[in-house]
């Protein structure tokens, strides 16, 4: 990657000392000036920027700047949140002021010292995305870009995006948190569409890291794209698949948004403290076969949904979620833990200061086991091999979820055979994670954005090959 400028190596953390550790408690003391048990102060000044390129040109290219502040409160188990782009020490006096009104009459009871919060940063930066100019950002795009459209005459249309962020946060709260860190991300995405005796096809690769462009030295632009242009060709020129109850091998990366979605929300304490969870109160009970173990770790280096602290100031961790089979913990942020009557995990997150935050997942893989991959295949007699997962759908209080096989291929006799399109997979997580039987030896990750309450946030999900012995595939 000879076009990059080498950006000087940076730490995460202090960056920006956006607002004083005096200011923020000045701010917090008005905010339980009520009678507020917890305050909050959450702050945050964001870069977000977008190159895209389509019908063989960049067609534009943004810059969005998210800046403002968040005062939350505590009383019990009753929470108000206000907001400001006004991060002056005026402004946030104004907004710690009509929090503490909403909330109620009361006196305050608190003393706060504020204490820098001490955490290792585990993601320095070498290529700074912000010292990169916008040519070099684009030259990385357009290779991957062309890779995909030259692959096969098939391919009909590709879209490509190049993003970078810059998410610079500080916390403070009358625990006596103050911290600060500055999160980077990189992300390539391409998609590509091919058309093969009029049905047409869409395939896409989405690689992204908590990195600068350094990111590059290992994730060749040129293969992403071939990447994408080899599924929607394979897909476009596949027959439909059957319908009916399968044994079915689903591949590592990206194949980890089934636990992520089936069974990862509902091990979330916004689900969990409310009853609204499949898994309520099964803390050490066997909930899945003893070859599942699923960890949820926002400690990983340079990893998409990494964090060095969560969004309400607490240093990341790795949170065993499920060791061979049994339910060890839940993923809780503070006011959830409060109903709980447990600590919180780490697991504190939001999009931006304008979302109250709540639990999230970070990176969420099921760990690697010890059958082969070829063992794993030659077991089935009949069934399916969903190569790539797309999205889909479920519901965290039953498990019920449904999900598109992005690219899929028919097992017959312990081979992999003919492409098969159309395929989706439908059960609940609760069955599905006693069914997965085999569990492959090499664990990978894919990338993408969550949604829920508390807003859009990038999250890894991972696992190795696995077996489902049964599960209905949806088909023709």
């Amino acid at each position: 990657m000879e076009k990059v400028k080498q950006g000087t190596e940076i730490s995460g953390k202090g960056v920006y000392a956006m607002i004083s550790k005096a200011v923020c408690e000045r701010v917090l003391q008005a905010a339980v000036s009520t009678g507020a048990d917890y305050a909050e102060i959450f702050a945050e000044n964001t870069l977000n920027h977008t190159i895209n390129m389509i019908s063989d040109k960049v067609d534009t290219i943004g810059d969005t700047v998210v800046a403002g502040a968040a005062v939350r409160v505590y009383k019990g188990l009753r929470s108000v949140m206000a907001s400001t782009v006004d991060t002056s020490e005026a402004g946030l006096l104004r907004c710690a002021g009509q929090a503490a009104e909403a909330l109620g009459q009361g006196k305050a009871e608190i003393d706060i010292v504020l204490k820098d919060s001490k955490f290792e940063d585990i993601h320095p930066i070498k290529i700074v995305p912000a010292n990169v100019e916008n040519k070099d950002k684009i030259a990385i795009l357009k290779d991957a870009y062309f890779a995909a459209k030259g692959y096969n005459d098939a391919i009909v249309q590709v879209e490509g995006t190049f993003l970078d962020v810059d998410h610079n946060i500080l916390i403070a709260s009358t625990d006596g948190v103050y911290a600060q860190d500055r999160q980077i991300r990189t992300r390539l995405m391409i998609s590509a569409v091919a058309e093969v005796n009029g049905e047409t096809q869409t395939g896409g690769c989405r690689p992204g890291r908590r990195m600068g462009l350094e990111m590059f030295e290992f994730i060749d632009p040129k293969a992403t794209g071939i990447h994408a242009a080899k599924q929607a060709v394979t897909m476009a020129g596949a027959g439909y698949c059957p319908a009916g109850v399968m044994p079915v091998a689903i591949d590592n990366g990206f194949g980890g948004v089934i636990f992520h979605e089936a069974c990862g929300h509902s091990l979330e304490a916004s689900s969990v403290a409310y009853g609204q969870s499949q898994f309520c109160g099964k803390l050490g009970q066997k909930i899945a076969n003893e070859k599942v173990t699923a960890i949820d770790d926002g400690t990983i280096p340079g990893a998409w949904g990494s964090i060095n602290i969560d969004d309400e100031g607490t240093p990341s961790r790795k949170r065993v979620l499920i060791e061979k089979g049994v339910l060890k913990t839940y993923m809780i942020d503070k006011f959830n833990g409060r109903r709980m009557g447990m600590e919180s995990t780490a697991s504190s997150r939001r999009q931006s200061y304008a979302y109250i935050p709540t639990s999230r997942m970070t990176n969420t893989y099921i760990a690697a086991g010890t059958d082969k991959n070829e063992d794993i295949i030659a077991s089935i007699e009949y069934g399916l091999y969903a190569a790539d997962m797309g999205g889909g759908s479920v519901n965290p209080v039953t498990g019920e979820f449904n999900f598109a096989v992005n690219e899929g291929y028919i097992i017959r006799k312990g081979k992999i055979c003919e492409p098969v399109r159309g395929a989706s997979l439908v059960g609940k997580g609760s069955q599905i994670i006693q069914d997965i039987d085999m569990v492959g030896t090499v664990m990978d990750m894919g990338q993408g954005m969550c949604g829920s309450s508390s807003g859009s946030v990038p999250t890894n999900v991972g696992q190795p090959l696995i077996r489902v012995s049964s599960i209905t595939v949806g088909g023709r």
